[in-house]
């Protein structure tokens, strides 16, 4: 993605330079063929209450987009509005009260820099161009989360408004309601949030990395590993694996053991990823690395240029998991046997998630999350790799808890992403707060509250 340079203004459809303007707001190179009747690209509160005015006077419902980063392109839909948050990204820091004040369009990599002078840290997204808006919405685990809990867990207050134009802050204590359904709603949220009020932390002294990089051939002997030592890696460990057509060092299909460590010292660090050192197989990797100190910016601007590259056409699709591994590798191993050419590749982060979490919207997640990411360069290949994200999640989701919203295919694939009570608390939430149903869902539910797809995906919550 590209930061918006100067002021934002409103584009009509079939006017020049709309279309443009419609496709930059995505990360994906894909153009889904969709086109909403106005963008509007907000300046500040004025503009989203203008927005919103002209949205319920025309009857259109209502996308928001704050840094595009959506796989399935959730904001792009035929019709409608679609209000753009870029442009509202500045990043206000109270070192005294470790607290920040930041807007949805805010991209993870400026607050990670901006922090960094004051010796403040906050568990933004692994790619440095996630913005902060849906990021938070859908529950956002980044860098540290193990340890400092999902982003979501790190917000205090939110300034948002609401489809009557009304404007409110939320907190535990103030609307809470509304702050419940902020933590992990992801694109089903029902208001326009303006402004996060974040909970800093204490930067981590030591930020560095090691890898271990085996080939194709070892993948059984690679996750059944990963699945035995899983549970005891320290919480300061992210610890990850990434199937890939092109693996690091050696250039060909294997997996990439990855175990970026945020810790207090040089001691605890190496303490931390002793385990890769001690592996029963580290003798049949190709190679290890030494723990190499290095800041989480420089591990998102790397993970860009290695996994996320611009200009490329995704799908992707995810599942949170506890199933034994013996089940899971046959689908393990159909995703590496068929996965689009690099830079795509296969995500198993090893999450193990705390006993309890603060009550919230969000309310799904599993000892193991896996995670596949096609990509391509050019339309003629949609046809081969459009479905394939889709194929590989569908097969395996016999052994699914569910899906996390952050790498959501649910226009493809309705499934469950939130316990079935928390859905229906917040389906409620939506009468209330959004009565005309003004803003947008989740793809797959479309923007009536009955009926159709949404029924299916609440079939499979109950």
């Amino acid at each position: 993605m590209r930061r918006p340079k100067g002021r934002g203004r409103s584009w009509r459809r079939g006017e020049p330079g709309f279309d443009a303007a419609v496709l930059a707001t995505s990360f994906n190179a894909r153009d889904p063929g969709v086109r909403p009747d106005l963008l509007v690209e907000a300046n500040d509160a004025e503009d989203v209450c203008r927005a919103l005015q002209l949205a319920r006077e025309n009857g259109w419902p209502v996308s928001i987009v704050s840094g595009g980063h959506s796989w399935a392109q959730n904001h792009l839909r035929e019709g409608g509005l679609l209000l753009s948050m870029a442009r509202i990204n500045g990043i206000a820091i109270d070192p005294a009260s470790r607290t920040a004040r930041v807007g949805p369009g805010c991209w993870g990599l400026d607050l990670d820099l901006a922090l960094r002078p004051h010796g403040l840290f906050f568990p933004v997204a692994h790619a440095p161009d996630v913005a902060l808006g849906g990021f938070l919405l859908q529950g956002g685990f980044g860098w540290g989360s193990r340890a400092l809990g999902l982003a979501t867990e790190s917000l205090v207050g939110i300034d948002v408004i609401l489809a009557d134009g009304t404007q409110i802050h939320a907190s535990a204590t103030e609307n809470a309601d509304i702050f419940w359904a902020a933590r992990g709603s992801g694109p089903g949220f029902f208001a326009v949030v303006l402004r996060y009020h974040l909970r800093l932390h204490p930067r981590p002294k030591v930020t560095a990395m090691k890898m271990q990089i085996f080939r194709q051939r070892h993948l059984d002997a690679v996750f059944r590993w990963a699945d035995a030592v899983g549970a005891s890696v320290a919480r300061s460990v992210e610890f990850q694996m990434l199937i890939t057509p092109r693996a690091l060092g050696i250039f060909v299909p294997g997996i990439e053991v990855i175990a970026p460590v945020l810790a207090g010292s040089w001691e605890e660090a190496r303490a931390a990823v002793r385990f890769i050192d001690a592996s029963p197989i580290r003798q049949l990797a190709s190679f290890t690395t030494p723990l190499v100190p290095m800041s989480t910016a420089f591990m998102s601007r790397t993970a860009n240029i290695t996994h996320f590259p611009p200009g490329v056409r995704w799908c992707a699709d995810n599942i949170w998991t506890d199933a034994p591994i013996d089940d899971l590798l046959p689908g393990i191993h159909a995703i590496a046997e068929t996965m689009p050419p690099a830079p795509s590749h296969s995500l198993w982060l090893n999450w193990h998630p705390p006993a309890t979490r603060p009550d919230m919207a969000f309310s799904l997640e599993a000892k193991r999350y896996l995670a596949v990411y096609g990509e391509w360069k050019r339309g003629a290949e949609d046809a081969r790799y459009a479905d394939w994200a889709t194929r590989q999640m569908a097969a395996m989701a016999p052994h699914a808890a569910g899906i996390q919203l952050a790498d959501e295919n649910l226009g493809r694939r309705p499934a469950r992403f939130m316990k079935a009570e928390n859905l229906a608390r917040l389906e409620r939430l939506r009468r209330t707060h959004d009565p005309a149903g003004l803003f947008r869902s989740w793809m797959g539910r479309e923007d009536s509250l009955s009926g159709g797809a949404e029924d299916r995906v609440l079939e499979e919550d109950v």
